[in-house]
């Protein structure tokens, strides 16, 4: 896969040139992340891009917080992890997202209690865990129905 898309996400976005869009919703994008070591990986970008949380009106910041609990939903359901985690930060980047990460059994006993920050930077890295579609296709489509169909159900929240 091609990355020039990275230097821009968001201009990717808005040409429809980021190939990890899952979905539109009400406050941002859903975006499959670009590693994929704990499957099903996402983010949640804000859109329209503001700096934090504490930029929006409450209306946006309880939108935002619902779609990242949709699509944490949706990935659970699709992943089947022992349970999820939630992360915003914006130490690195400059913009609001959330981070949606599944965490399993399988992981290794000294990396459960901890946040996935702990892991090794090499696990971030590998290519062997970069998303592609030959890898994540499938998943990536599933986590994409799944989240359609709790947005459709969610949509009385809108009013």
């Amino acid at each position: 896969m091609d990355d020039h898309w990275k230097k821009d996400r968001f201009g990717a976005i808005e040409r429809d040139e980021n190939p990890m869009v899952l979905a539109r919703l009400k406050s941002g994008y859903a975006v499959i992340g670009d590693t994929q070591f704990l499957p099903g990986y996402c983010v949640l970008l804000a859109y329209p891009k503001v700096n934090s949380l504490e930029d929006l009106c409450l209306e946006a910041k309880i939108n935002f917080l619902r779609d990242m609990s949709l699509l944490g939903e949706a990935v659970r359901s699709v992943c089947s992890p022992r349970r999820m985690n939630y992360s915003i930060y914006g130490n690195s980047d400059d913009f609001l997202h959330a981070h949606v990460f599944p965490r399993y059994d399988w992981e290794p006993e000294e990396r459960k209690p901890y946040p996935v920050w702990n892991y090794p930077r090499e696990m971030w890295v590998m290519p062997a865990v970069h998303y592609c579609d030959e890898k994540h296709l499938f998943l990536r489509q599933q986590i994409t129905e799944k989240l359609t169909v709790l947005m459709e159900n969610n949509h009385n929240f809108d009013s």
